[in-house]
């Protein structure tokens, strides 16, 4: 018996593969942004040490990613894993004093710096526009960070980020090279956390509180396992040039949340210098129109 639908019903129509598309990007550029928020939250008020915070994520971050490989994690290697360890401390560190999103903000410079050097190491010719945003970004958090400029970061917290930048720098370009980026990423968190477990024994647990522990799990868990997983399952779909921008939306929110939700503070010298080194970081990784063009199909 078929039965006529209701009048005046509707049925409720799906969205797009590109709306989709665009609301799982938005959701990750969120859950990355969130790792400077809840790090600055937890670390950056006492309720835990940074040793401990990046102890704890690395381990959380690990065991998500390995259900979620479902597979046995591929075998790592002890160079990305000494990458990721310098980034998970260094990020940790450079909270106790930093704002989320002038962290963020040098953490991004910082990596594409660091990739560029890379590319040249291993003998690429990457194109002049790349070298000159590179530059433009170095302006750019040299205003940032110029010893009395107004609201100029503290530089010991800005080295420690600027360490981690390199760690995730050589980390990206060392994951270039895997065939199955979820699984070596497993595999790459499994073998940093007793190398982070290591350089935190020194330390000791202080004396953590509930909110700590709390935020170190969400952090590992959540924004970084669960947002490093569905990065790799839609990076595909989205392209070089697409990624390239989205990513660069993640200081920006960064910055727009801690002021939101850590009460945090931006003056015009801190803005003008953040945007120097978006516009600069900007033009080094956006593809050109050449690249982005695809020539037709006959039909």
């Amino acid at each position: 018996m078929c039965l006529a639908p209701w009048p005046g019903f509707r049925p409720r129509s799906t969205p797009s593969p590109e709306l989709r598309l665009f609301a799982l990007t938005v959701l990750v550029m969120v859950a990355f942004a969130a790792n400077s928020l809840l790090n600055r939250a937890a670390v950056g008020t006492g309720a835990i040490d940074a040793m401990p915070f990046a102890l704890i994520r690395v381990v959380a971050g690990a065991l998500v990613l390995a259900l979620l490989a479902r597979t046995r994690p591929q075998r790592a290697n002890i160079g990305p894993a000494l990458a990721l360890s310098l980034y998970l401390l260094g990020f940790s560190l450079a909270y106790l004093a930093l704002d989320a999103g002038v962290g963020a903000l040098i953490l991004f410079a910082g990596v594409q710096v660091t990739m560029l050097a890379g590319a040249l190491v291993s003998g690429e010719r990457p194109p002049l526009r790349r070298f000159l945003g590179a530059f433009i970004a170095l302006i750019g958090l040299a205003l940032l960070l110029w010893p009395g400029a107004q609201g100029a970061p503290a530089l010991v917290p800005s080295l420690f980020m600027a360490a981690a930048a390199l760690g995730w720098g050589l980390y990206s370009l060392a994951g270039r090279k895997a065939g199955n980026p979820l699984r070596a990423t497993a595999a790459n968190f499994l073998l940093a956390a007793p190398i982070v477990a290591l350089a935190t024994l020194p330390y000791g647990w202080g004396n953590p509180r509930a909110s700590g522990l709390v935020l170190a799990c969400v952090s590992g868990a959540v924004t970084s396992g669960l947002g490093y997983a569905l990065w790799y399952r839609i990076l595909p779909a989205l392209g070089a040039a697409r990624a390239a921008v989205a990513q660069l939306t993640v200081p920006v929110i960064a910055m727009a949340a801690g002021i939101l939700l850590l009460g945090e503070q931006i003056n015009a010298g801190t803005a003008v210098a953040s945007a120097v080194v978006l516009g600069g970081v900007a033009l080094a990784t956006l593809p050109s129109r050449q690249q982005t063009q695809r020539p037709c199909k006959e039909t």
